[in-house]
């Protein structure tokens, strides 16, 4: 096969542009290392319930914790934890899909850290670009939603490589779908034998002690 020049140029540049993010990236876990705070990145498709998840955690209140909010448009999502008394910081990236640790550290400049515990990426809702951008936390979630299909995993798997933990959210709908949590896991765990799962519904608050308590194991590391 013939060498491409210009394949050749993009390749070393877009690796060129992912060794200056998880540089950057570094820096912004030792900023949380030095804090004391636990970073998580919450991962996944449109509609997945991110934002859904952080307002019933600012209900049970079982750490104090800010939040990054990405969104292509909009504050829709900030402005819906804000009136829950959460500090949260809008990232607008326009035509990007993801958010970068350049966005993370800019977030961070505006943001308050006294007696904050845990500080939660909300990334862009997309299963493939934020997947491929450290953005200095510790641990990446990803939510999974009952509607959405048990066969994501396979279809996406470089996101459910790099999660640490997946959260299948909606579950109280699982009896209406063919949705089999167990194959997500056994799925997931090709990918990654260490991820774990936690099964989540908003509605009937099933899951979320387990997620609280996941969290707080984190923390204690």
């Amino acid at each position: 096969m013939q060498d491409n020049p210009q394949l050749k140029k993009s390749l070393d540049l877009v690796q060129k542009v992912l060794s200056k993010n998880d540089q950057e990236a570094m820096k912004i876990r030792n900023f949380f290392n030095d804090q004391g705070i636990l970073g998580l990145n919450l991962m996944s498709s449109p509609g997945s319930g991110k934002t859904t998840l952080l307002e019933q955690l600012s209900l049970k209140k079982p750490f104090s914790f800010n939040v990054i909010e990405g969104d292509l448009e909009t504050e829709n999502d900030a402005n819906k934890l804000r009136e829950k008394g959460i500090e949260a910081v809008q990232i607008q990236t326009g035509s990007a899909c993801h958010l970068d640790a350049f966005m993370i550290s800019e977030a961070l400049s505006k943001m308050q850290f006294e007696g904050i515990d845990v500080c939660f990426v909300e990334n862009i809702g997309n299963l493939v670009c934020p997947a491929s951008y450290d953005v200095g936390t510790h641990y990446n979630i990803v939510l999974l939603s009952v509607t959405e299909g048990d066969d994501k995993v396979e279809k996406y798997p470089v996101m459910f490589k790099e999660a640490d933990l997946v959260l299948v959210s909606k579950c109280d709908l699982i009896e209406h779908f063919d949705f089999e949590p167990d194959l997500v896991l056994t799925r997931a765990r090709k990918l990654n034998p260490k991820v774990e799962m936690i099964k989540f519904s908003s509605k009937s608050g099933e899951g979320l002690d387990e997620l609280i308590a996941w969290i707080n194991s984190k923390r204690r590391k």
